[in-house]
């Protein structure tokens, strides 16, 4: 074990020419490909060190990844040292025939991350000398990593819930909640900050842990980068004259739980039965939704698959200019997810295209929505309201008199604005009399 007090007495005064250094347990980082939440990371390591931070990556080996792409690995900045450790995907690596016993894949498939990157994370620890531990959801073994470090060290830990770990029935197995529970009040009781993405996820581990002070929990939201916008062609609102179906494009994962898009589909098919749209007025697609297998049987069985196309997943920037070039985008979540915020939806408001929606309206989401403006918000699983919304939606994107968000109101949610806010935070923790 290495004892706290040794490693404080080999703190130098200052590393990194001058900055302080911050290691950062991520598994969600290039050349992890799919998904947005892979940018939050990436782009605070890429923007801590303006605020007088060096960040240090410990991910995991690319060989666990489920996809791996190049698309963002330039975006990795290269003064920031990334140390891939040892990790395997019990469900690809350690399965027999497919099957695998559930202790293997306790608190996720990746608990052997946990091996490789506790011994990764001491080395570096020792070479880097870091001043704060910083570990970031949604794989709880990053989580587990950083509880073990700070634990065997005394460094400051910083916890990035990003969404909540549990709900009432989430995660939906039983075994599998137990473990993510007890690495929670772990990490409430050791860390030094937990920070939420969503406001309602914040209040609701304030009422869960009654000792748990308002002031070691804060809110620093998902974003957008203007950098990754500023080459991109992004038309402005149009009138849709007929000569080309309206896009309304869904970019990335479809949860069959938690964004189930059937009513949505059911909508669809009652608007083709009523003559209101066809594959000659409109064209959905849902690009990387996942579940293909799943959504093309029931798009088959509904009759609808001349309007509604599964399309394969495109790289980051690539899938960003796609979706500027849509006449509209839509959203999915579910009232199960009433504590999150996707993080596309950012991106969706940055590039100030008509949006849809379908999510509840008391959730986070729809706050923030209500707040930026440019959205019609419908109820997920009411087939009805979906039928309703739909078409007083698409009948305004036609004319071109959708309203779009103002981005006075968006551009509060840049990246460089959630990393100034992390380099507080992380400031507060070591030095709390120089944070202001």
């Amino acid at each position: 074990m290495v004892a706290a007090l040794d490693y404080e007495s080999a703190l130098p005064a200052r590393a990194n020419n001058g900055k302080r250094s911050v290691l950062m347990i991520a598994f969600h980082y290039p050349p992890l490909s799919g998904g947005s939440g892979i940018q939050r990371t990436l782009k605070f390591s890429r923007y801590l060190p303006d605020h007088g931070w060096q960040p240090v990556v410990l991910s995991a080996n690319a060989r666990a990844f489920p996809q791996i792409g190049n698309d963002l690995i330039h975006e990795v900045p290269d003064n920031v040292s990334v140390r891939r450790a040892f990790a395997l995907d019990t469900a690809r690596h350690l399965s027999l025939s497919g099957s695998y016993l559930s202790w293997m894949a306790l608190p996720d498939r990746w608990v052997s991350w946990w091996l490789g990157g506790v011994p990764a994370g001491l080395r570096l620890i020792r070479v880097h000398r870091p001043e704060v531990i910083f570990s970031t959801y949604p794989i709880a073994t990053a989580h587990l990593i950083g509880l073990t470090l700070h634990r065997l060290t005394g460094i400051p830990w910083v916890a990035d819930f990003r969404d909540s770990m549990t709900e009432e029935s989430y995660p939906p197995d039983v075994l599998t909640r137990r473990c993510y529970r007890w690495i929670e009040s772990q990490v409430v009781r050791y860390s030094s900050r937990l920070i939420f993405t969503a406001r309602s996820a914040k209040e609701m581990y304030l009422s869960r842990y009654p000792g748990l002070r308002s002031d070691k929990c804060l809110l620093i939201p998902n974003g957008y980068d203007e950098e990754n916008f500023k080459d991109l062609i992004i038309p402005g609102p149009v009138k849709n004259t007929g000569a080309h179906p309206i896009r309304l494009i869904h970019a990335g994962l479809i949860y069959p739980e938690e964004r189930d898009p059937r009513p949505f589909f059911r909508a669809l098919l009652r608007l083709q039965q009523a003559g209101e749209v066809s594959a000659r007025n409109l064209r959905v697609e849902l690009r990387a939704s996942g579940s293909e297998d799943y959504y093309r049987k029931i798009i088959h069985e509904l009759e609808i698959a001349d309007l509604v196309h599964l399309l394969p997943p495109l790289p980051y920037h690539e899938s960003l200019q796609d979706c500027a070039y849509a006449d509209a985008l839509l959203l999915f979540q579910a009232a199960s997810c009433n504590h999150q915020i996707p993080a596309k939806v950012y991106e969706y408001l940055r590039l100030r295209r008509p949006i849809l929606a379908l999510t509840d309206e008391i959730g986070d989401t729809a706050a923030l929505l209500r707040e930026t403006g440019g959205a019609t918000i419908v109820s997920p699983s009411d087939e009805q309201a979906i039928y309703q919304g739909l078409g007083n939606f698409l009948r305004t994107v036609r004319d071109g008199t959708f309203p779009l968000p103002g981005m006075q109101r968006v551009e509060r949610y840049t990246r460089k604005n959630q990393t100034r806010d992390l380099a507080t935070c992380l400031l507060d923790v070591v030095k709390p009399e120089l944070s202001v």
